[in-house]
């Protein structure tokens, strides 16, 4: 199963077209930042695409700087590029998308560590309940089978 959920920030206007003459495809792509996962790691740009419906609803509902958190699925094309050489680069196929309101997002894990006041509380003793003595269970003898003679078997009767 090929399923991702990203976290980020709209880097640049979404952008409507139509793949067939009659204007009945729609297909929305935008441009995505993702923070890095340090404070030293650049954020990552991620194109992001949406068909039909999901295109119409990213043109009409999602602009420039909007926080989001996008569901989709993620796939790689190969791009030829000028100097001659193929490049891959990820694409992410929305399935649905929200929007994060008055959500900080920070450009890596380690500020949302530095600025967390979320101290979590101590653990408390748990007062433990008087033990009941049980009485121990008497160990009953399994009946003993008889042991049964060897089965000799003649060697001239093997197939191999």
């Amino acid at each position: 199963m090929n399923s991702c959920i990203l976290m980020a920030e709209i880097k640049e206007e979404p952008q409507l077209r139509h793949v067939n003459n009659d204007n009945l495809l729609a297909i929305a792509e935008m441009m995505v930042s993702i923070p890095g996962l340090r404070a030293e790691d650049p954020p990552a740009t991620l194109r992001v695409v949406g068909w039909g419906k999901m295109a119409d609803e990213i043109q009409q509902n999602y602009h420039k700087g909007d926080r989001v958190i996008i569901e989709g699925r993620l796939g790689m094309n190969t791009v030829e590029r000028q100097e001659g050489f193929k490049e891959k680069r990820a694409e992410l196929t929305a399935q649905r998308i929200h929007r994060l309101d008055g959500v900080n997002l920070m450009s890596s894990a380690t500020e949302r560590e530095e600025t967390s006041s979320y101290t979590p509380p101590a653990p408390q003793p748990r007062a433990s309940a008087p033990v009941e003595r049980q009485p121990t269970p008497v160990a009953v003898a399994a009946p003993q089978e008889s042991p049964k003679a060897p089965v000799e078997v003649d060697e001239d009767d093997i197939p191999f």
